[in-house]
C-alpha cells in the first residue's frame, strides 16, 4: 500500500510534499461534532428500566464483583465495600451516593483545538475502529495487522472530517513488539493525526507514556493536563462479574490524573451473560456501576462515561453476532441506563461480516440506528469494522464513513424560517411546474442534499455506460484516493523533536515487560 511514514513534523503524504488542490478528493463537510435533534428511544418502560437497575444492585450486594488488583480492594474496603478474598459487594446505597460525583459533562482536547470534543448531552462524536488483529488489503488479501496497515488506517482517520477521533489502534500492529507498541503507535497517531486519542490499560506504565506523549504534543504542564481531559481509555470487565488487574490500574492511573474512563462490559447473551436480554443487561448495568465507583474513588469527579456492548451469540458456533434486532435494542437500553446515571454514553458500530457486501452494510446500519436512537455521546469502531471485530477494511472505512455523513445530515435540524417555506417559489411555478429552474432552486443546489460516496444515483443505462461500477469497487477506489491525498497535520518542528526523543528513549529503554 504505502510505505511506512517515519518523516518529520512537515512531511507531508506518500508523494505530496506541499499542500496543493485536492481535485480527486470528494467534497465533504466540515469536521463538527453532530447532535442529537430527537427524543432517543426508549425500548423499556420506565418501570422495567427501574426493574434493571433494581437487579443489578441485587447483583453487586448478594454476589459482588472480583477486583483483582490488591490496592483497589484496600481503596474499596476503607469506603465500605465488604471485601472477601478477591470478591467486592457493595450496598446499594453507598454505589448510589458515590456515582453522584460523575460529570454529566466534559472536554476530550485533541492536539489541534479544533478537534477538541464535547462529551456527553446532546453531543455525538465518530470514532474510527480499534483493535482487530488481522487487516484486509484493497486486493482481497487477509493478514495479521502491521505498521504499514495502521498508518494507513491513521490515513483515512485523519482525512475523513466526519471521524472525530482515533478510537485505538485501526488495526493491532503486531510486527512492533508488544513492549514497545504503545509507545510507536502513540508517537504515529500523534504525528500523523491532530485528533483525540485513546490510550490501552494494559498496565500502569503503558498509561503513563501515552500520558506523557500526549501533554508533549499538546505543550501544556502536568497541571494543565490534569485539568483538561485528553486521553480516553476503555475497561472492559471479564465478564461475568470480574475486573482484573490491569484494567484496574488503568482506572487508578486515568482517574487520578482526571483523564476519561469509558466502562464497558463486553456481554453476550448466552455466553457471558444470561440469554435473556433483560438478565444480560442487569449484569452489564451490575459491572459498569462497580466500575463507575470506583473511577469516583480514587477521584471524585473524574469523568466517566457508560458503554454498552450487549450483544448475542450464533448458538451453534459461540462467535459473536453483530448488527442483530437484539444488539440494537440492547444499544438503546444501554443509552437509557446511562441516562438513568446522569453520565455519557457508548455505544459502536459493529458488524459481523466477513466481506464488504450487504451483510456488511444492513447490520452497520442496525448497529448505528441502535446506538443514535440510545443517544449515544461516543460512538467506537465508527469506520472499518469486519468480521465480529477480527479484521479492519480500507473499503468498510469508506463506506461507514459514508453512513456516518449521512447520520450527520440525518441529525441537522429541519430550517423553518421564510426563505425556506418557498411561498414565492411555489407560486413562480404553479401548477403542474417543476422547481429544476427557479431561482430559488438554483440558489441552493448546490448544498440541499447530502452528496454520498458509495450511492450510485444514475440509471442503468449511464451506469452500465460508466462500466457498471458496484459498491464494494467505488470503496476501493476511493481508499486508494484518500490514502493518496492524505496530508500529515502540522506540528512544530521543536514540539515533534520533544516527543521523538521521549519516543527513542523509552524505546531503548525497552518499553514495558510484556508478563503480566
Amino acid at each position: 500500500m504505502t510505505e511506512i511514514e517515519t518523516g518529520g513534523p512537515r512531511r507531508r503524504g506518500r508523494e505530496r510534499q506541499a499542500a496543493g488542490p485536492r481535485s480527486r478528493l470528494p467534497e465533504q463537510k466540515p469536521f463538527r461534532q453532530p447532535q442529537m435533534q430527537y427524543a432517543p428511544t426508549k425500548v423499556v418502560s420506565d418501570d422495567q428500566l427501574e426493574a434493571i437497575h433494581t437487579a443489578s444492585l441485587r447483583i453487586l450486594s448478594d454476589y459482588g464483583i472480583d477486583f483483582l488488583l490488591p490496592e483497589a480492594r484496600e481503596l474499596l474496603a476503607k469506603n465500605g465495600a465488604k471485601v472477601t478474598d478477591n470478591r467486592v459487594r457493595f450496598d446499594p446505597e453507598m454505589v448510589m451516593e458515590t456515582i453522584k460525583t460523575c460529570p454529566s459533562e466534559f472536554k476530550l482536547h485533541a492536539r489541534n483545538p479544533a478537534h477538541t470534543l464535547n462529551i456527553g448531552g446532546n453531543w455525538m462524536a465518530f470514532g474510527s475502529v480499534a483493535s482487530p488483529p488481522n487487516f484486509m488489503e484493497l486486493d482481497g488479501t487477509r493478514h495479521a495487522g502491521n505498521r504499514q496497515n495502521f498508518q494507513d488506517l491513521l490515513k483515512l482517520s485523519q482525512i475523513f472530517n466526519i471521524i472525530h477521533f482515533v478510537a485505538g489502534y485501526p488495526v493491532e500492529p503486531v510486527d512492533l513488539h508488544a513492549s514497545i507498541r504503545h509507545i510507536e503507535c502513540a508517537f504515529d497517531t500523534l504525528t500523523m493525526t491532530d485528533k483525540a486519542l485513546h490510550c490501552y490499560s494494559l498496565g500502569r506504565q503503558r498509561n503513563q507514556d501515552v500520558l506523557e506523549m500526549t501533554r508533549i504534543a499538546r505543550q501544556v504542564s502536568q497541571e494543565q493536563l490534569d485539568k483538561e481531559p485528553s486521553v480516553f481509555t476503555i475497561i472492559n470487565s471479564s465478564s461475568p462479574l470480574r475486573l482484573d488487574t490491569p484494567m484496574l490500574q488503568g482506572i487508578m492511573e486515568f482517574s487520578a490524573r482526571n483523564q476519561i474512563v469509558i466502562l464497558t462490559p463486553f456481554t453476550l447473551a448466552g455466553a457471558m451473560a444470561p440469554i435473556t436480554l433483560a438478565g444480560a443487561l442487569s449484569q452489564q448495568n451490575a459491572e459498569a456501576l462497580a466500575g463507575m465507583v470506583f473511577t469516583q474513588l480514587v477521584r471524585p469527579g473524574s469523568p466517566v462515561a457508560y458503554g454498552g456492548f450487549t450483544s448475542n451469540v450464533d448458538m451453534q458456533s459461540g462467535a459473536p453476532a453483530f448488527g442483530t434486532p437484539e444488539y440494537m435494542r440492547t444499544a438503546m437500553a444501554g443509552g437509557q441506563l446511562a441516562r438513568r446515571y446522569n453520565v455519557p454514553y457508548r455505544s459502536s458500530n459493529v458488524c459481523a461480516a466477513n466481506a464488504l457486501d450487504a451483510q456488511a452494510a444492513y447490520e452497520s446500519v442496525f448497529s448505528l440506528w441502535g446506538a443514535i436512537q440510545g443517544g449515544v455521546n461516543v460512538l467506537m469502531h465508527g469506520a472499518g469494522w469486519m468480521e465480529g471485530g477480527l479484521h479492519a477494511s480500507l473499503e468498510k472505512f469508506v463506506l461507514d464513513a459514508d453512513l456516518l455523513a449521512m447520520v450527520a445530515t440525518y441529525l441537522e435540524p429541519i430550517v423553518v424560517d421564510e426563505a425556506t417555506l418557498a411561498h414565492d417559489a411555489i407560486g413562480e411555478v404553479g401548477p403542474a411546474g417543476h422547481f429544476f429552474g427557479v431561482q430559488h432552486t438554483q440558489d441552493r443546489f448546490r448544498d440541499a442534499f447530502y452528496k454520498p460516496l458509495i450511492s450510485d444515483w444514475r440509471n442503468y443505462e449511464s451506469w452500465e455506460e460508466a462500466g457498471k461500477p458496484t459498491a464494494d469497487q467505488k470503496a476501493k477506489e476511493l481508499a486508494q484516493i484518500f490514502l493518496e491525498e492524505y496530508q500529515r497535520p502540522e506540528m512544530d518542528a521543536a514540539t515533534y523533536e520533544e516527543l521523538d526523543a521521549f519516543r527513542k528513549r523509552r524505546v531503548a529503554e525497552g518499553g514495558v515487560a510484556t508478563d503480566f
